[in-house]
């Protein structure tokens, strides 16, 4: 029997995701002085031209940070410039301050910067080797971001969008079935031309073979939507977090990303689960795979590694166990972590991007039948 599965995205301008693309742009001045004695854990609020920074750090004094400039900086690359939130007359109110010193008794030793548990998934349905809902979701308000940038100067920069994929009865991808997207748009174009544009938009990036004639659209299913970012909603760091992973379709250990150094390992070993689900997949060893790793605060080692696949799951734990250094220190080592990546993750997903590094299929290759690193 076919069921139904949905996830979600959304655009750079959604509020939450404008103030996610501040926290990483802050974390990212830290890193890029590639000092694995820096830290930074950012947090922001943004509302009605208003913008709020808070969290800790360690390394250059925050007077050598221009955060109103690189405040400013992000709304514009975004392109909010409209009365209730422009990255000219916007306020900015700074309350970094220095990291915790008994944080720091973990975090200076690399132990793990904090408890929690973390989740890694993978699976042959795109050739990202992400979930189709949640690809697709992706590719729908990036494409109306890049219009919009590109000279379609009557989409805005808030939107967000839906898929809901039909599945058959043995798991396989069958269709779209249906289609949700809301973007901000100018006053000066009616709600039907909104409509009529945006869903021949979506038809020309899903593939044809999964669009039929009963595939059904709904685009700003209330109506107008002018009113949009900051000014329509506030937003904060880290809200959107099945939108940065999977899209729901796998468990999330329920830690955020944006603004975290790597010591963090809501953020670290999360990239690490999703390294190794891939390569599993990727290697032929699996159809799918789960990966969970867990940590205690201070401590260097994972409390515990699970591996659930279509095959060889508790083979492949073991393996991993013994072959991968799952250390904070390691994965920080093996992908580079403290370097000045992370405003490249902000936007549509922190898994599926080929140029990052825990998406390199590496992990595995075949030696006499026996699987190696």
């Amino acid at each position: 029997m076919s069921y139904l599965f949905t996830s979600e995205s959304v655009a750079e301008g959604h509020p939450d995701k404008v103030a996610d693309a501040i926290s990483d742009a802050v974390l990212d001045v830290f890193m890029a002085h590639k000092n694995p004695a820096y830290r930074c854990a950012c947090e922001t609020l943004v509302t009605t031209n208003q913008v709020i920074v808070a969290g800790e750090y360690k390394g250059p004094t925050i007077d050598n940070l221009d955060l109103d400039y690189l405040v400013r900086r992000v709304v514009k690359n975004i392109g909010y410039e409209q009365e209730g939130f422009h990255w000219q007359t916007l306020k900015v109110a700074n309350l970094m301050h220095g990291q915790s010193a008994d944080i720091a008794l973990g975090t200076d030793t690399f132990g793990a910067g904090d408890q929690g548990l973390m989740f890694g998934y993978a699976c042959k349905e795109t050739e990202d080797y992400m979930p189709s809902a949640i690809y697709w979701s992706h590719k729908i308000v990036q494409g109306l971001s890049v219009a919009r940038k590109n000279g379609v100067l009557w989409l805005g920069p808030d939107a967000k969008s839906q898929v809901t994929m039909e599945y058959n009865d043995d798991s396989s991808v069958n269709r779209v079935s249906k289609v949700v997207c809301s973007t901000q748009h100018s006053p000066e174009v009616t709600i039907e031309y909104v409509r009529e544009n945006v869903e021949s938009f979506i038809r020309d990036i899903l593939p044809k073979e999964l669009v039929d004639d009963t595939t059904e659209f709904f685009i700003n299913p209330t109506g107008r939507f002018v009113i949009g970012g900051p000014d329509g909603d506030t937003g904060l760091t880290g809200r959107k977090i099945i939108v940065d992973t999977y899209g729901g379709y796998s468990p999330h250990g329920g830690g955020a990303f944006s603004g975290k150094d790597p010591t963090k390992v809501d953020r670290s070993a999360a990239y690490m689960a999703r390294y190794l689900a891939k390569n599993i997949v990727a290697s032929g060893q699996s159809d799918w795979a789960t990966v969970q790793l867990s940590y205690a605060i201070g401590l260097a080692e994972p409390m515990s590694v699970y591996v659930e696949s279509s095959e060889n799951s508790r083979d492949l734990t073991k393996w991993i166990i013994d072959n991968v250094d799952l250390t904070p220190k390691g994965i920080i080592d093996r992908f580079d972590l403290f370097s000045p990546i992370y405003s490249s993750t902000t936007n549509y997903g922190h898994f599926g991007k080929s140029y990052l590094p825990w998406e390199k299929v590496d992990l595995f290759h075949q030696c006499d039948g026996h699987t190696q690193e």
